[in-house]
């Protein structure tokens, strides 16, 4: 995200201010690498990357046929 940010022409405190995140959290995301995932989709979205976010959670591979075919999903029912 630091190197995007330097590309898109931002300071640290340019980022914080447009995705809405403490300048901070920001500082402490790129030395650190720790951030709460609001904060990190806040910023992904100024610095156009959050179609990334698909590498991060890839969709499960069919295992067999049912997870091919299309079925209604199931649906849990309370009991009263």
């Amino acid at each position: 995200m630091k190197r995007r940010r330097i590309q898109y022409g931002l300071t640290q405190r340019d980022l914080a201010e447009r995705s809405n995140v403490s300048y901070g959290s920001l500082r402490l995301f790129e030395k650190s690498g720790k951030i709460s995932l609001e904060s990190l989709v806040k910023i992904a979205f100024v610095l156009e990357a959050e179609a990334q976010f698909d590498q991060l959670f890839p969709g499960r591979q069919p295992q067999n046929i049912d997870d091919v075919v299309d079925r209604p999903l199931k649906q849990r029912v309370r009991r009263k």
